[in-house]
């Protein structure tokens, strides 16, 4: 699907081609499960060597890096906040990853970019939230901004593609 300069597919973020992909990453940026597990794994020693010289990196902000072994030339490494009920600001920080990734890609001439679902899993923000902010912030910036051709939301699994597709579809009505 794809719609308004957003698209949304199932698949592997580690193989997508694209001029960065968006690595939902711990703040000491060195590596760990799910998403940051796999890009690092993808892209080799070479991008540990290099997050040791950019990080670390506060919840709500990113790090750019190179893309090593992955078809993606660039990482744009950002870190989502730990879901504690939704009282702790998270909204506020999940939105910050987006809209200084977002940054980072239009300040270093890049015009496609694809996100993960940022905070989700392990993180335990709850989908249909994070997912809401995930598209309300790329939206808002792709209004605003020129520079960035396609944005494409990677979701692990069908279930998460079909809650990106309807609350696009939702956003695109009103």
């Amino acid at each position: 699907m794809k719609e308004g300069g957003i698209a949304i597919v199932q698949g592997d973020i580690t193989r997508m081609k694209v001029d960065a992909i968006v690595n939902a990453a711990n703040t000491s940026l060195l590596g760990g499960g799910g998403v940051d597990g796999a890009i690092h794994r993808a892209a080799g020693p070479q991008l540990l060597a290099e997050c040791r010289t950019v990080g670390p990196c506060p919840t709500g902000e990113s790090r750019i890096t190179g893309g090593y072994r992955l078809p993606a030339p660039y990482v744009i490494h950002t870190v989502g906040p730990v879901w504690q009920g939704g009282a702790h600001g998270e909204d506020q920080l999940l939105a910050s990853c987006y809209r200084s990734a977002l940054r980072l890609a239009t300040e270093h001439g890049l015009s496609t970019l694809a996100f993960p679902s940022i905070s989700t899993g392990a993180y335990r923000f709850p989908l249909d939230r994070a997912c809401r902010i995930a598209l309300g912030e790329t939206l808002r910036f792709l209004r605003e901004e020129d520079s960035l051709a396609e944005v494409t939301f990677v979701c692990f699994t069908a279930a998460d593609r079909e809650v990106y597709r309807r609350i696009l579809a939702e956003m695109s009505v009103s």
